[in-house]
């Protein structure tokens, strides 16, 4: 018959052994040391100066004193002295300095491994359920890089589906973010979490962005709208070529232009002005009362609108001379330098022509 158990090294009663309550009682301490271990500290060196009766201690690599040779051993104070036990792979024990349960491992006390794949769910300071099977109740979260960068990732089973952050008050939503129902990226709001405006939209082939935050059209003035690039003005297209479309402008506000025939401005709201100064002449052709120039033609800078006249104004290019004109076309104009007396000074008139160019 065997001396001692083979897994627990405890003492075995023998036949015909004397004194086998001593065996008995031997086995009983030994199972009251082991079965529900717990012990003071792990990878102790120094034995305390007041132990208490079953006070066990974990050894570390070099343990001193009362200690010194029994590495890696349970260190039990027992009937004050103490007692070495040599633990065996998988024993556990409650650590009474750090809180957690060890698991010997065969050359230290370690955490027991858990698995975290595939769990039902896990509340963090408050339960989870089906829906939410990550719960976490914290004053806040926070997730950070291990090396460099750091991506919070969203995903959904088809187009249909949502990905999206949902901010809620009071278990009300008031905000989503995300991936509703499609693949574009869109910022939604709520009053009430039932009415929802769809503030932001933003294009994924072309990254440009609808949505009631943002004009609706060119004459859209609703007061808080973001104003579009292509109905709004600024340094960008203030000047620059204006255009129109039924008579709304798609171009910029003022355009200004030079031709050897003078200069123009043109409006978006559709005003051109046309300016000059043209060929020098003398006033020396009689006509009746008057004396005049030669005939010039002033081709305009830039065409008015067909079916338009423009209204023509000028100066002769000194006092007593005055401007006669022929009536315009949208194109040109026949035009004359009138004078009081014959006037052989050489001097050039200037023109302004003012109409529309659509």
């Amino acid at each position: 018959m065997p001396q001692n158990s083979p897994r627990l090294n405890l003492p075995l009663l023998q036949p015909s052994q004397a004194q086998k309550p001593v065996t008995h009682n031997e086995v009983l301490r030994r199972l009251d040391l082991i079965v529900q271990l717990t012990i003071i500290s792990t990878n102790a060196t120094t034995p305390p100066a007041a132990p208490a009766q079953g006070d066990i201690h974990a050894q570390g690599d070099t343990p001193t004193g009362d200690w010194a040779g029994h590495t890696k051993k349970l260190a039990a104070w027992l009937d004050n002295s103490w007692h070495f036990l040599s633990p065996e792979p998988g024993w556990r024990a409650w650590d009474q300095s750090s809180s957690s349960l060890k698991r010997w491992g065969g050359s230290d006390w370690v955490e027991p491994p858990s698995t975290t794949q595939n769990l039902p769910g896990i509340g963090i300071a408050t339960g989870h359920d089906s829906t939410n099977r990550l719960s976490v109740r914290s004053p806040a979260t926070l997730l950070t890089h291990d090396g460099a960068g750091h991506q919070l990732k969203v995903n959904k089973a088809d187009a249909s589906e949502t990905a999206s952050l949902l901010f809620q008050s009071n278990w009300t939503g008031h905000a989503e973010m995300g991936l509703s129902g499609d693949t574009v990226f869109s910022i939604k709001v709520s009053p009430d979490g039932s009415n929802w405006a769809e503030a932001l939209r933003f294009d994924p082939a072309t990254g440009l962005t609808s949505g009631t935050a943002v004009q609706s059209s060119a004459d859209d003035t609703t007061a808080g709208r973001l104003m579009r690039a292509d109905y709004g003005y600024g340094p960008g297209n203030l000047l620059g070529t204006v255009t129109q479309s039924s008579g709304n402008p798609t171009g910029a506000v003022i355009e200004r232009g030079n031709t050897p025939n003078g200069e123009f401005v043109r409006f978006a709201d559709g005003t051109q002005i046309c300016t000059a100064k043209l060929t020098s002449t003398a006033c020396t052709n009689s006509e009746g009362a008057l004396f005049a120039s030669a005939l010039q033609t002033w081709n305009f800078p830039a065409a008015f609108a067909t079916g338009t006249t423009p209204a023509l104004s000028g100066s002769g290019g000194a006092a007593g001379r005055f401007l006669g004109f022929d009536e315009p076309s949208n194109a040109q104009v026949g035009l004359k330098v009138l004078s009081t007396t014959s006037d052989a000074a050489s001097l050039a008139p200037t023109v302004v022509a003012i109409g529309r160019w659509f």
